[in-house]
């Protein structure tokens, strides 16, 4: 029997609190819902009837930002004030991409190898988590929009193969998108729940999930049985994805052409133009396009074969981690059931193709959107975590070795990789000193035998341990490692009672302090952000219908009177000089204004258009 919520005071049915689905990617984001009335998983639709939202951001010289498909076209006419791929930098420090920086058209702050990646814009600088947190709040904005009420829980996806510093900062971006974070996902986790492989209580199946997305690739091994999700193991690399075939293309006709000392418009023209190319190729054979570039035209092409040779060594990469993860999971390839491919990145056929040699003779199912697949199975666990199906259990593990730092700078594993979280576990240790009453515990996250090749996540002081002989104290180090990957360190002297706790915060996350004050600023700004946004909408729709309507009058003069002419550019100019007005509404007055004078004479040429066409003439673009 369906809940209902009736406020006492008004007597209003009230509705249910919504927790939504996050597909936050590299390359596109969605977020999703489980339909009331279906009970199926639905991916929400924008203004322009796309369940996408581009992972782009571009800040306008005034401070405005703007997310999704409309920041598209500022790629290439203002590339250095418009972030792409910040997934990639989600969790990192300049150390850790800073061999990749030539890839980013903005600018990638390097004050310290060691701290959190800055992005600057402008004279501002902005951490990964914050540029997330905007991509956040637009699809916020969407799910309420078509929902009608608001949303204030969800959960967000992340690769498998995301560490606890990567976990840690979406978590901290989607607080300061004003969202709970219910749960961090594994992305393969949510693919399979998508597919609804496990539904059946009867059947025990292994799955493997190929997960190759705009930035980041992963590959897991799941058990399903009665319902229960079992990862067996996992494996894969957070700077590796679709990416990487547009770099390979760009490289390879940046080399055919000799093409040296691009502008960054040029670069990213050259970018986007190798982006359409592996898009293309998805359902052609041959893409070609001209694009002028650096002075000249320039005649691009690439063929379905040759696209396949540029992209192996990247495929190749994505071959060593199924051996691993199948190894790692204790099955042989003759257990597995199926092959579920997850990611934009899997619709190219190079990447089908070698699946299926990767996993020979294993049936590879395709059959949902790859784009939508993680979203959805987002929406499924949200639909979990409301009480809503009691039938699922996911059993997730954590993808890298956490430990600590012991004598002579060796890694001590106390939670291995592989591990089913949630997990708790704990190891005695003593010190090496006579008389020693402190205790540095130095926290770690990789798989190499000595601290300085792994990942330091945190470092706190045990304080007070009573002054004995060396080996005499008995020090217990705690790991308690929840369901969303993340981390609490405890350490205890157990003959003296001196405990001492950290949940891991990584060095290059947000402080709760910083969280707050961030969202606190966003409250206290909230009206004149709607305002500010209103208005920006109005002069963006303003500058886009001038830039229309002139190449409009420019291709079709001999068509249009003079009359028709000199009043469309009037009302051009009028529009021109109101973007600096400041008023929404007199911008879209005078939008209103044009619109209504040109639509006549446009349909009248548009006919004129498709009647030259019938007769075997070619229409102008």
């Amino acid at each position: 029997m369906a809940k209902i919520s009736i406020n006492i005071q008004s007597g209003d049915i009230k509705k249910e609190e919504p927790i939504v689905g996050i597909d936050l990617g590299t390359t596109n984001s969605l977020v999703a819902i489980i339909d009331p009335k279906t009970g199926a998983a639905r991916a929400l639709k924008g203004k322009g009837n796309s369940v996408i939202v581009p992972s782009l951001l571009h800040f306008g010289p005034g401070g405005e930002i703007i997310v999704g498909q409309a920041a598209h076209a500022f790629l290439v006419d203002a590339p250095e004030r418009t972030v792409y791929s910040v997934k990639r930098l989600m969790g990192k420090s300049y150390g850790d991409v800073k061999d990749h920086e030539h890839f980013f058209s903005y600018r990638v702050i390097d004050q310290d190898d060691e701290k959190l990646v800055k992005v600057r814009i402008g004279e501002r600088f902005y951490s990964p988590i914050e540029l997330s947190s905007f991509i956040l709040k637009e699809l916020k904005t969407r799910a309420e929009n078509e929902l009608g009420v608001p949303v204030k829980k969800a959960v967000i996806t992340v690769p498998a193969y995301f560490n606890d510093s990567q976990r840690q900062a979406t978590r901290d971006a989607g607080k300061l998108a004003g969202l709970e974070v219910l749960r961090i996902l594994n992305e393969p986790t949510a693919a399979s729940l998508a597919y609804g492989i496990g539904l059946d209580k009867n059947e025990i199946k292994h799955v493997a999930v190929y997960d190759l997305g705009g930035g980041t690739f992963d590959v897991s091994i799941l058990r399903i049985t009665q319902g229960i999700f079992e990862v067996l193991s996992t494996h894969g690399d957070t700077y590796l994805g679709g990416d990487d075939f547009d770099r390979a293309v760009y490289s390879h006709w940046q080399k055919q052409h000799q093409l040296n000392d691009l502008s960054k418009s040029e670069t990213q023209l050259l970018r986007l133009s190798a982006e359409e190319a592996k898009i293309a190729l998805g359902t052609q054979k041959i893409f070609e396009k001209s694009i002028e570039l650096g002075g000249q035209i320039l005649s691009l092409k690439l063929g379905l074969r040759e696209l396949g040779k540029l992209i192996q060594p990247v495929l190749e990469r994505t071959r060593n981690s199924c051996k691993q993860a199948l190894k790692d999971s204790g099955l042989t390839l003759d257990e597995l059931d199926e092959v579920v491919l997850v990611g934009g990145s899997t619709r190219t056929q190079a990447v089908k193709e070698a699946v299926k040699t990767y996993f020979p003779g294993i049936p590879v199912n395709d059959s949902l959107n790859p784009d939508e697949v993680v979203a959805l199975g987002a929406a499924v666990e949200a639909d979990i975590l409301a009480g809503n199906r009691k039938d699922l259990l996911l059993l997730d593990v954590t993808p890298l070795s956490l430990g600590i730092e012991t004598l002579g700078g060796l890694m001590d594993v106390i939670i291995p990789r592989n591990n089913k979280v949630p997990a708790q576990v704990a190891k005695s240790y003593s010190t090496s000193i006579d008389g020693q009453v402190n205790l540095k515990v130095s926290v770690y996250q990789g798989e190499r035998e000595l601290v300085k090749e792994n990942r330091k996540l945190a470092e706190f002081v045990l304080k007070g341990i009573p002054s004995m002989p060396a080996g005499f104290p008995k020090i217990l180090v705690k790991f308690t490692l929840n369901a969303d990957g993340i981390l609490k360190v405890e350490a205890m002297e157990e003959r003296s009672g001196v405990k001492q706790d950290i949940e891991v915060k990584p060095q290059y996350g947000l402080t709760d302090q910083e969280v707050e004050n961030m969202l606190l600023a966003s409250i206290t700004h909230a009206d004149s952000d709607v305002k500010t946004r209103l208005l920006l909408e109005a002069k963006n729709e303003a500058s886009q219908i001038i830039y229309i309507t002139e190449r409009f009058l420019e291709k079709n003069q001999g068509l249009l009177s003079d009359d028709e002419l000199q009043q469309t550019a009037l009302l051009v100019n009028d529009l021109k000089n109101s973007l600096e007005s400041n008023d929404k509404d007199i911008l879209l007055s005078l939008i209103d204004e044009l619109n209504e004078y040109t639509r006549p004479f446009a349909e009248r040429i548009m006919d004129i258009r498709i009647a030259q066409a019938l007769k075997g003439k070619s229409l102008e673009t």
